[in-house]
């Protein structure tokens, strides 16, 4: 079942999107050589309490930290570690925010010092696949929609869609219906709402599109070894357009 969200909860999500997009725009400036994950983990923890909200993943299922910190081959939840950062690599940091009862997650790849010329077109094509998704998130649109211009879009440019994780519905509570793929054929699927918060994350890798989870239960990486990006927002579908919840 959908839950559609009233103005008032939209407006207390879109909350929580601004402090969590302020929190991306510090850990932006702290991403170099020599930080680590666990610092940054630390500091978003902080940072969050310091605003009135809370890290709302902490806790979720048993997973012990604020953010999920996926680094190179890692596709999502990467734990946070003490092993620092070197230059080239690329860590995408995810989080979600619980700003008084309203949710916001957002995700964003960022690059550590100097990077390879393949890594980043990777970054760049996952990011605007994300904006490419979110024109199609659109009131009497089908979720195929969103799925296929993404798809068709990191397909044309090389690089591959991951299957095995995926967007979602979100609030009151983290992962909600409706599952949002990021591939698919256009005009299929759920059709969009005014009221829907969801979140469109696509997740592009540089070889194949599959996935494997390490023995921790959580941390999925590529299965050849490749780079991954991931670039995420939080979106409410109104009658005026798809708005970014999560906008830095």
């Amino acid at each position: 079942m959908v839950n559609l969200k009233s103005e008032r909860e939209i407006k207390l999500m879109q909350q929580a999107g601004s402090i969590l997009a302020d929190c991306h725009k510090k850990i932006a400036k702290m991403i170099k050589p020599g930080i680590t994950t666990m610092e940054i983990d630390q500091f978003v923890e902080q940072f969050l309490l310091s605003n009135g909200a809370t890290p709302e993943q902490k806790g979720y299922k048993g997973y012990n930290f604020a953010t999920c910190a996926s680094i190179n081959d890692e596709i999502c939840h990467g734990f946070p570690r003490t092993q620092a950062l070197e230059a080239g690599d690329i860590v995408t940091i995810d989080m979600v925010v619980n700003y008084k009862g309203g949710l916001a997650d957002s995700a964003w790849t960022y690059a550590v010092g100097d990077i390879s010329k393949d890594a980043q077109k990777l970054m760049e094509v996952t990011e605007e696949s994300l904006y490419k998704g979110i024109e199609q998130a659109v009131a009497g649109n089908r979720l195929g929609d969103i799925g296929h211009a993404i798809q068709s879009f990191v397909e044309t440019e090389g690089f591959s869609v991951v299957r095995d994780f995926t967007g979602h519905g979100i609030g009151p509570t983290l992962h909600e219906a409706p599952q949002i793929l990021h591939f698919g054929s256009p005009g299929r699927g759920l059709r969009l709402k005014e009221g829907m918060v969801i979140t469109i994350e696509p997740m592009v890798n540089q070889g194949t599109w599959g996935s494997k989870l390490d023995s921790n239960g959580w941390t999925a990486r590529t299965v050849d070894g490749k780079l991954s990006a991931q670039y995420e927002h939080t979106i409410a579908i109104t009658n005026a357009g798809p708005v970014i919840l999560t906008q830095q």
